[in-house]
């Protein structure tokens, strides 16, 4: 389960570009050299990122001006943020998250408040999963993830196996495992995710529709 990422149009218009302060011939050398870090072609990298490969090449000789959103997915790619993608010293990064700083994001029809620091090798969210969103979506990459279930009653399906979590339930699971995760009930489910960050071209591997027998409690 990784938050699904909005499209990233391939040859922009009227995207907002990146502020022109911004030295632009830094940002070049960054993103080819946070590519090969991931160890990955520049077709992969472009094609995860929502990109053709030309465009970006482009990014990275310095012959295009990238957009935020551009940099916001490259950076998802290759598991780092768009201070490093730009170059900037990060702070130190605080261990704690206060409920006022977690802002709501909206992702595929999920709500995603982040619950941990930035830039860390795990990603820990607060997860809305309301009914009938992405519960027909299988996904499959390297990585763990594990799930703690806050409120409601959560539909997860592990290969062949389906489970119904209540409140109080968790899972904790092997992410090559291919993996659903739906609302049981009609008021949704709230949980607590913690996953690790990959720099891989598959991290973002979703199967399409599943197919098979429906998960008990599917019209709970």
């Amino acid at each position: 389960m990784s938050p699904a990422d909005p499209g990233t149009a391939d040859e922009p218009s009227d995207e907002p570009s990146v502020e022109p302060s911004v030295e632009l011939h830094a940002v070049a050398p960054q993103l080819r050299a946070l590519r090969r870090r991931a160890s990955l072609t520049l077709e992969a990298a472009a094609r995860a990122a929502g990109l053709s490969p030309a465009h970006l090449s482009r990014l990275e000789t310095g012959q295009r001006q990238p957009s935020l959103p551009m940099l916001l997915a490259v950076a998802r790619v290759y598991g780092t943020t768009v201070s490093e993608l730009l170059g900037e010293t990060v702070a130190d990064r605080d261990a704690v998250v206060r409920a006022a700083d977690m802002e709501p994001t909206p992702a595929g029809g999920w709500i995603y408040r982040q619950a941990g620091s930035s830039g860390r090798g795990m990603q820990a969210l607060r997860v809305h999963v309301p009914h009938g969103s992405q519960g027909d979506i299988v996904r499959v990459h390297p990585g763990e993830e594990w799930l703690y279930v806050l409120e409601g009653r959560l539909r997860l399906r592990l290969g062949d196996t389906a489970h119904v979590l209540e409140p109080g339930d968790s899972a904790h699971f092997d992410s090559l495992t291919p993996h659903r995760i739906a609302a049981a009930g009609r008021a949704g489910a709230e949980l607590l995710f913690v996953h690790t960050l990959l720099q891989s071209p598959t991290a973002a591997l979703c199967l399409g529709p599943a197919t098979g027998h429906p998960t008990p409690g599917e019209t709970s």
